[in-house]
């Protein structure tokens, strides 16, 4: 095809020149207005001003990239939790936090003795005082640290026994 030897060295330095301000490869940006050239000459012809609508459809491709560019996050699988934050999807936030919560209250209640009764009034919404929380136990006030520190450990045996940390990738047991 004759236009594809005359606008090649054209494409190739557009692209160049365009592609790296907006972090796309310079070949990818020559395949994509080649795509567009065969679509067009298919449905419409081969364009009247070549070299002007080359020009055209790099920037058109430039801008393209660009607005993806600002939608697109970029995946870390490494990260510890959802790499654009809560804000941007607060239907999922709100469920994993509940998800938590329950099962946070769930392993809450199966602790021994104290534990559960120690904690739910620590965890309570009425933020208790300790010495509130030792009358409704029937605890001293001075007994409440150490056994809400024993309390405490005992879950975090129980919910990292549950939830087994991610191992990085590459690496095996």
């Amino acid at each position: 095809m004759d236009l594809v030897k005359q606008l090649g060295p054209l494409l190739a330095a557009e692209a160049a020149a365009e592609a790296y301000g907006v972090g796309v490869e310079p070949a990818e940006l020559e395949q994509a207005v080649w795509l567009r050239l065969l679509e067009r000459a298919r449905d419409t012809g081969p364009p009247p001003h070549p070299a002007r609508w080359l020009r055209c459809a790099v920037r058109a491709e430039v801008r393209g990239a660009r607005r993806r560019a600002r939608r697109e996050v970029p995946y870390d699988p490494m990260a510890g939790g959802p790499p654009s934050g809560p804000e941007s999807h607060p239907a999922e936030h709100a469920a994993l936090t509940a998800e938590t919560r329950r099962t946070l209250r769930a392993a809450v209640r199966r602790l021994p003795g104290r534990c559960p009764a120690l904690l739910a009034a620590i965890l309570s919404r009425s933020d208790l005082t300790y010495r509130e929380i030792a009358r409704q136990l029937g605890m001293s006030q001075g007994s409440l640290g150490p056994v809400r520190s024993r309390c405490l450990a005992c879950l975090r045996r129980m919910l990292t026994a549950e939830v087994a940390a991610p191992e990085p990738w590459g690496k095996e047991r």
